[in-house]
């Protein structure tokens, strides 16, 4: 095997992936179901059952998954929200800007004028 073809199949077979498209819509589907079921494990319990510590592990475990998956999608939330907004991003910072600018011109005038 020669060095360039091996280099080729090695260039090949390390080329990126991408995910597919409805990747992030089912990943927040399966969030969304893991937080609800979690809900429902903790709604089904009863209090009285919580006296005893060995009844703790069920409940515990509920609200750890549903923590989890809640801050989970969270996340994916905002990434897409960032993905969708990123191309707003320098006109946003261009108006940020031109708003402290005015800030520090008033603000400026107000301390000049005492």
């Amino acid at each position: 095997m020669s060095e360039a073809s091996f280099e080729g199949l090695l260039h090949e077979a390390l080329s990126p992936v991408d995910p597919p498209a409805d990747l992030s819509r089912r990943l927040e589907s399966a969030l969304i179901s893991l937080a609800e079921s979690a809900a429902e494990e903790l709604e089904a319990w009863e209090l009285s059952a919580m006296r005893n510590p060995r009844n703790w592990a069920r409940p515990a475990a509920a609200v750890l998954v549903g923590g989890s998956a809640g801050v989970a999608l969270v996340l994916v939330r905002a990434r897409r929200r960032a993905a969708s907004q990123q191309h707003r991003l320098p006109a946003a910072r261009a108006i940020a800007e031109s708003a402290a600018a005015d800030l520090r011109r008033q603000a400026h005038r107000l301390r000049a004028g005492l």
